[in-house]
């Protein structure tokens, strides 16, 4: 079997977008290719078809990864998902399904399950596919977490993968990076790493070749190349925000107020706004940053009622209440919908303590009730005249009152709820809401063909400026004799 790894000196170095845009190029090479995670922690998911038919769960960075390579996104792509809770505490995703809880304490009895199954769907993935590109996470050189660790080295050795080291050069230190990522791992961990990827470069390509040299000739491993930085790329993300990527640049004429929820799941939902050249998409935690807002959005949240009652402690439900009053479109999706109702109540304590009962927002006549079993859909219908269609993952139920249908939510006057995640993707559709919200034409945007145009332009960086086919040749043959560096890993 044939795979690569592409591993990082930190988190956000570039692993996703090295990983997105290899697919891409193994499969224009006509490479019969897949994408793997073997462990995500991320709140922004993405609803797949299993090969039974059933619907499942799996990190969005997975799912756009395997549009890039052009095959059907499934649950063996990312196997294990963590839903972050709290700070020790995660929810289970397990090939798609809920699967219980982990927490810090139980962290290493706990991972030895998930890694046979991660490890499971990694083999195959492997005999279904010719070449399997796998996304390490973090560093694969947390010492602390080696033991344990099934995503990056673990992964490496249990399939044999060569693997390359991505590093963030903006960030400063790379090169120190680079040889401290390699020289910490046991012997056996480094005769599995073939070389590096420097990423986000920008300035004289000159200045930098010495360096590439040096790191070359210390450490015996071959860079692969140089990603430059390209400000107008931005991926579907798994972890931060990044509400730069989604501002117009200039001649905005409405501006998009989401409302930044500490717990906040999939705002890729905002995504298809930010393409629109006049409405300029901010991301908001303070009330002064609503009152000029044209359009505001309540997002998804892995806790609503915890991300209510930090909506009240900063005096931000008030803030939306008057934003309503004085007229102005309000759009809640799936958690930003349950908090715009009536009552949440927890009867079974999915979010927390069994029983608690609290008050919505009351600008929609809704009722949340949460149960254990999870909802996943990919429902399509009608909204507004137009056709739609999105996904849904929730644990809520609701009871409407008075009101219009909305996208399986309500509509009341100028606030919108719904539970369909990602509908704002339908072109048709957001046309619509968006003439309905702020009196605009119609969008001459199309998202689909826009992210299939950024995945493109990820091939084509990737192609003009990384060493693809000795990527490919490393993929296929493995890696070749390099040195062990002192000090040869920390034990």
């Amino acid at each position: 079997m044939s795979g690569l790894l592409v591993a990082g000196t930190t988190s956000d170095a570039g692993k996703s977008a090295v990983t997105t845009g290899l697919c891409r190029a193994f499969a224009r090479r006509g490479v019969a290719v897949a994408p793997y995670k073997a462990q995500n922690m991320s709140n922004n998911s993405m609803v797949c078809v299993a090969a039974d038919g059933s619907t499942a769960e799996i990190g969005r960075a997975q799912w756009v990864q395997a549009l890039a390579a052009r095959v059907r996104p499934e649950p063996a792509m990312n196997p294990v998902l963590l839903k972050p809770g709290s700070d020790r505490r995660s929810h289970v995703v397990l090939l798609g399904h809920p699967a219980g809880e982990v927490s810090s304490a139980d962290w290493q009895t706990g991972r030895r399950q998930l890694a046979r199954t991660a490890h499971a769907a990694y083999d195959d993935l492997a005999t279904r596919f010719e070449l399997i590109v796998a996304e390490g996470a973090g560093s694969p050189t947390e010492i602390n977490l080696r033991a344990g660790d099934y995503v990056n080295m673990g992964l490496a050795r249990h399939a044999g993968l060569p693997t390359i080291v991505v590093g963030d050069i903006d960030r400063g230190g790379v090169f120190a990076a680079m040889y401290g990522t390699v020289a910490l791992l046991d012997a056996a961990d480094q005769s599995l790493v073939a070389g590096f990827v420097v990423n986000k470069f920008r300035g004289d390509a000159d200045l930098l070749s010495p360096g590439l040299r040096s790191l070359e000739r210390l450490t015996g491993r071959q860079v692969y190349g140089v990603l430059p930085w390209d400000p107008t790329l931005w991926l579907d993300s798994e972890d931060g925000l990044d509400p730069g990527s989604r501002r117009a640049a200039t001649g905005a004429r409405h501006r998009v107020a989401v409302v930044r929820l500490p717990r906040i799941s999939n705002f890729t939902d905002v995504d298809a706004l930010g393409l629109e050249p006049d409405l300029d998409v901010v991301f908001v935690s303070d009330p002064r940053e609503l009152t000029d807002a044209d359009l505001l959005v309540l997002p998804g949240t892995r806790s609503t009622l915890a991300d209510l009652a930090w909506l009240r402690d900063r005096g931000l439900d008030a803030a939306i209440v008057e934003h309503v009053r004085r007229g102005k479109p309000l759009l809640g999706v799936c958690g930003g919908f349950q908090m715009l109702g009536r009552t949440i109540a927890d009867p079974s304590g999915v979010e927390g303590s069994p029983g608690a009962e609290v008050d919505g927002l009351g600008l929609l006549d809704v009722r949340t009730d949460f149960v254990a079993e999870k909802t996943l859909g990919l429902p399509v219908g009608e909204a507004l005249g137009a056709p739609a269609s999105g996904y849904e993952i929730h644990h809520g139920r609701i009871t409407r009152g008075n009101g219009e249908d909305f996208l399986g939510g309500m509509r009341t006057g100028t606030v919108f709820g719904t539970m369909w995640h990602g509908s704002l993707e339908g072109d048709e559709l957001r046309g619509a809401l968006l003439g309905e919200m702020l009196g605009r034409p119609p969008s001459t945007i199309r998202f689909a063909a826009a992210r299939e145009a950024r995945l493109d332009r990820l091939g084509d960086l990737v192609e003009g400026h990384l060493d693809v086919d000795s990527l490919l040749t490393l993929a296929r043959d493995g890696v070749p004799t390099v040195p062990v560096l002192p000090p040869g890993g920390v034990r």
